[in-house]
């Protein structure tokens, strides 16, 4: 459903109605720029399709350790499997992506600049290297300078978008510099120890020695920045509305964003969409097509998550192959840094302090300057005032990490060794598995829940009759953006 539709039920935006119930949480939500997905959960058991629980995904963020290990991503766990594969796919891996991401930085205007000439491009050396960075650090300082930079506009980022424009802005040009001196100190550095050609042997030797195994793990870290904005995603909000969180709709919500109903959607939304970044530096439109087999969250507190504990649908119950399962798996825990423990006053406030005292914007929130733009503006400004802006980010709340494989392959999708993923359960739409997924959800949690007489008083509590005590009543703020309609067949 469109966004911007009028509700039937409510006479409501539907894009209102997620944020009306997103108001209803103890923690705030804040919007992050990149992929999102904003869905709603409704019961159609009743003619007025009440809200039973409300979701959101976003871009997942780019280093967390315990999700890294179980991915694969860490060094060591490459390298392991690479050393302990007889086979000659990893040398060609290797060369194959390392070839084709630096054809995927646009380089005209650095020829024309002299920058960089075609014979260096092909045999790299150090000095290249180290002008290439000096080149990136001039042009970030000048995008600093920059007051008239700003991002792009959603609605025109399309294939006939002057994307060659965009990659030769100040950022961009920094961002090219930086990425074509670390591609091409890795391609230095395979010739330097004799490893340019696919061979198993040059790849064994390359990595006997540390500037080996460090180029190789440049490759790796390139290959995750890509699939991290693509084929994942963390669930940034998930939760039921009163009074479904008193019958553990949270979880019925959590196992609804497993269903393929969600790989489809967003597949429908952003299966033909340009990525902003790859396409600022290609100088063209960049489609990559997204295949999400993972989704990633963590606990509100470090002391384990009652909505995600123990949910674990059995595939041959909702559809899938029998065997086989989707699980929230526990990772680890998180380290506990983040900004969730400053006010957004106190990021406003940041913000002001460094326009008014420094003639460089070097953080301008716009999409490819760098992760999370409100925790770099704070930290910024915290460094400016003299405080210690480390161990004040330390928000000391540990998080554990949870991890949802959607496909059992998904360590190979994630690496780019296998494209095709082999869902859990299956992604072709002729089964309803939402539906299957709530009648497992029924049989499972709440066949056992509504035994509870508490639990029943609980619900009970909550009434439309005058007067009217509802958990789900709050002021409707002013809102724009929205979720698609995401709806649970029947309760």
């Amino acid at each position: 459903m469109n966004p911007e539709a009028i509700d039937p039920y409510t006479g409501l935006r539907v894009a209102d109605i997620w944020r009306y119930f997103r108001h209803t949480w103890a923690n705030s939500y804040l919007s992050i720029p990149g992929r999102k997905l904003l869905l709603l959960v409704r019961d159609r058991a009743l003619p007025s399709r009440p809200v039973i629980g409300i979701a959101a995904l976003g871009n997942s963020i780019v280093h967390q350790g315990p999700r890294d290990e179980a991915i694969g991503w860490t060094p060591k766990e490459l390298i392991d499997r690479i050393e302990n594969d007889s086979s000659v796919r990893w040398p060609q891996w290797l060369l194959g992506q390392l070839e084709r991401m630096l054809g995927e930085v646009y380089i005209d205007d650095f020829l024309k600049e002299k920058v960089i000439s075609r014979a260096k491009l092909e045999r790299p050396t150090r000095e290249l290297v180290k002008e290439l960075r000096e080149f990136g650090l001039g042009n970030r300082h000048a995008h600093s300078l920059d007051h008239t930079a700003a991002e792009v506009e959603r609605e025109v980022v399309n294939e006939k978008f002057d994307w060659k424009a965009r990659a030769q802005t100040t950022l961009f040009r920094s961002k090219r510099a930086d990425l074509l001196a670390t591609l091409l100190d890795a391609r230095r550095v395979f010739q330097e120890l004799g490893f340019d050609q696919p061979n198993r042997e040059a790849l064994a030797k390359a990595m006997e020695r540390a500037t080996g195994r460090l180029a190789v793990q440049t490759v790796l870290r390139r290959v995750k920045s890509e699939h991290i904005g693509i084929d994942m995603l963390d669930i940034t909000v998930c939760g039921a509305i009163p009074p479904y969180n008193s019958i553990l709709g949270g979880k019925l919500v959590a196992m609804l964003l497993a269903s393929p109903e969600v790989v489809r959607t967003y597949d429908a939304r952003y299966g033909k969409a340009c990525s902003v970044i790859a396409s600022s530096i290609a100088g063209r439109a960049v489609v990559r097509k997204p295949n999400l087999v993972w989704l990633g969250t963590t606990s509100l507190y470090g002391v384990g998550s009652s909505q995600y504990n123990r949910i674990v649908i059995p595939a041959g119950e909702v559809g899938g192959k029998p065997g086989q399962e989707i699980r929230y798996r526990e990772l680890g825990i998180t380290e506990g840094f983040g900004y969730t423990h400053f006010s957004a006053q106190t990021s406003a406030e940041a913000e002001k302090l460094i326009d008014t005292h420094s003639s460089q914007r070097r953080v301008k929130s716009i999409f490819g300057e760098g992760v999370s733009p409100r925790f770099r503006k704070l930290r910024i400004g915290l460094d400016f005032v003299g405080l210690p802006s480390s161990k004040l980010l330390r928000h000391g709340s540990p998080r554990i990490v949870y991890g949802v494989a959607l496909a059992s392959n998904f360590k190979d999708v994630l690496i780019r060794r296998g494209m095709k993923p082999e869902y859990v359960l299956p992604i072709s739409g002729k089964e309803d598995i939402t539906q299957r997924i709530g009648d497992y959800w029924i049989k499972r949690w709440l066949s056992n829940r509504i035994l509870n007489e508490e639990v029943l008083a609980d619900v009970e509590k909550h009434t439309l009759v005058y007067p009217i005590e509802h958990g789900a009543r709050v002021p409707l703020p002013e809102m724009s953006e929205g979720p698609t309609l995401f709806e649970y067949a029947e309760m």
